[in-house]
């Protein structure tokens, strides 16, 4: 089931909770050295198929194989593959970053030496060697969620559950933590991100799902997913009302404003789409063009339902 090329894959995912599906029948693909983000309202199966996949909860159907290996029949081997930073923070607030981090190592059984070479790496990589010695109560909630990823890679899992990571950081940490995972990925790393920015998802993934009523409800990169909304389009500025006019003849389905000598065009947001408008037209014809495309906002809003009131608990925020 699984290629040399796949960190993941799943078939026919499914899970209930109380005689209510959560998850019907989720199939998912994640190439090895991609960020692959899962994005749905709450209640959506996010964190479900995170929990599956990360072998803390089992699936009542379905197949799943995560790094190579079978998450029912393998899950040792899934464990000791990966890593997991959930919603909530994993820190000791009593400790400081570094024995945190040697605390990792030790349940990963690092032999000294070199435990205390990747917890030296760790600090220096996060940016938490200044702080190391605090007692991580004293952190932001930047560090926090820093030392929190760090502490999952102590290990070096080539794949990585970011289950909703930046929830709560203020705009300047959650980039500093979207060029981690950017380094992280440029180091052959897989990532599996579920989150509720949508900015997010945009900025990292690779290819996103987006899960509603516990199905994969449409699957692609960002460009294709907005492809999928209509409201597309491109506003050709005219250089006066003559040229206008014959625009308006050349595109009949066009909308015209005279007052603001500007052409509306529907368009799908694809670069073939724009070199067929583009194509004969004079250059001193039209003196600006803009092109106008729906973003994540518009495609989560259009393909789910946005319902709450039945969510599981795994999926409904403390």
């Amino acid at each position: 089931m699984t290629t040399r090329t796949s960190a993941i894959e799943v078939a026919g995912l499914h899970k209930s909770y109380g005689g209510r599906e959560v998850l019907r029948g989720v199939d998912l693909t994640v190439p090895a050295g991609t960020v692959y983000a899962l994005l749905g309202p709450n209640g959506a199966g996010k964190t479900t198929t995170v929990r599956m996949l990360s072998t803390l909860l089992p699936a009542d159907a379905g197949e799943a194989r995560v790094a190579g290996h079978d998450v029912r029949r393998e899950a040792d081997r899934v464990r000791a593959a990966i890593g997991v930073t959930g919603q909530f923070s994993a820190v000791d607030t009593l400790l400081t970053g570094r024995e945190n981090l040697r605390l990792m190592a030790d349940l990963g059984h690092l032999d000294r030496r070199c435990a205390k070479a990747v917890v030296e790496r760790l600090l220096a990589r996060f940016h938490l060697a200044d702080a190391a010695d605090r007692r991580a109560a004293t952190y932001s909630g930047g560090m926090k969620r820093r030392l929190d990823l760090a502490m999952t890679l102590v290990a070096g899992p080539r794949l990585i559950f970011l289950d909703e990571p930046t929830t709560g950081l203020d705009p300047r940490s959650r980039r500093d933590l979207w060029d981690i995972v950017r380094e992280l990925v440029a180091d052959g790393v897989t990532v599996l991100l579920t989150t509720q920015y949508l900015e997010e998802a945009d900025q990292l993934a690779d290819r996103i799902g987006v899960l509603d009523g516990g199905r994969l409800v449409a699957e692609g990169t960002a460009a294709e997913l907005k492809r999928l909304v209509p409201g597309g389009h491109v506003e050709l500025r005219a250089a006066d009302s003559e040229r206008l006019a014959a625009l308006a003849r050349r595109f009949p389905k066009a909308r015209p404003d005279p007052a603001a000598l500007t052409l509306t065009l529907p368009h799908d947001g694809s670069l073939t789409t724009l070199r067929r408008v583009l194509a004969g037209i004079d250059d001193d014809a039209v003196t600006a063009l803009a092109v106008h495309t729906p973003d994540l906002d518009d495609v989560f809003l259009a393909l789910t339902d946005h319902s709450t009131t039945d969510a599981s608990p795994e999926e409904v925020p403390a």
